[in-house]
């Protein structure tokens, strides 16, 4: 009797640090995407910022971009560092190869406004491009990390962070557009779709957003989000008529904090 006590002691220890283990590589999975999500995200709003210094080389915006990349930095040294084991040695290796070239051309586009008063449109462009490449090597790993999960995750935490992702970018696209008539051609790559098309798609993110359940907290924070961009809504869509470019700036930053309140909730919530 007592042996089978003990045995059955035994066993339910394994079952508890069994358990304990499969919370913890979930927890650390999850995070993984969150780190990763705010790695692709700050680095289109660096880029934004950017081509608002480009014109402005206000002390300020060149701050926001100095954020934006070390906020990025940090994102990804926890990816790096993270012992989910999702990504292979290679992978990561390329992500922090791709996100070093990116800063340098960023600290190169930099010191030239700083030291001659105009950029470089050659390197301007690079940047453009490079930050295109990031994305879509940062997506990519995204997208590993989510059929990582053991479950599937909440979707409109993903239709959150899309959305999220899809503001930063069109941020960026917006200010290459608003503070340089040469840089703006330069913004994305020739297959990325317009502005009014990203808007659209937008729109549908958000309708995703509205139409889920949840607590009046959350539904007060996605209700805020959804008015702020029916304001600068148009901006978006027409984006070739003349607008207000720090107006759109600030909706659009409002919308971004919106956006990661909704998803710290939904997270919280979950």
């Amino acid at each position: 009797m007592k042996d089978a006590h003990q045995r059955f002691r035994a066993l339910t220890v394994a079952l508890m640090l069994l358990l304990t283990a499969s919370f913890t590589v979930k927890a650390q999975e999850t995070e993984l995407l969150s780190n990763l999500h705010d790695f692709r995200v700050n680095n289109f709003v660096a880029l934004s910022a950017y081509y608002q210094f480009s014109a402005t080389r206000a002390t300020d915006v060149l701050n926001e971009v100095v954020a934006g990349i070390n906020n990025a930095n940090a994102s990804l040294n926890a990816v790096t560092e993270s012992e989910a084991g999702v990504f292979t040695d290679e992978q990561l290796a390329t992500l922090t190869a791709q996100f070093d070239s990116f800063k340098a051309l960023m600290r190169q586009n930099i010191n030239d406004v700083r030291e001659s008063g105009y950029p470089d449109l050659r390197l301007v462009s690079e940047m453009a491009n490079q930050a295109q490449v990031l994305s879509d090597v940062s997506s990519d790993l995204y997208a590993i990390g989510r059929e990582s999960l053991t479950s599937v995750t909440n979707p409109r935490i993903e239709a959150a962070r899309q959305a999220a992702v899809l503001m930063a970018r069109m941020m960026s696209k917006y200010s290459a557009r608003s503070y340089s008539s040469v840089s703006q051609t330069f913004q994305g790559s020739d297959t990325e779709a317009a502005l009014d098309e990203q808007a659209l798609a937008f729109d549908a993110l958000i309708d995703t957003l509205s139409a889920g359940d949840g607590n009046d907290e959350v539904k007060q924070v996605i209700d805020g989000v959804a008015t702020k961009w029916m304001f600068i809504r148009g901006s978006y869509i027409n984006f070739n008529e003349d607008n207000v470019p720090f107006i759109i700036d600030r909706y659009s930053k409002g919308i971004l904090e919106g956006l990661e309140q909704a998803i710290a909730m939904l997270r919280t919530n979950a």
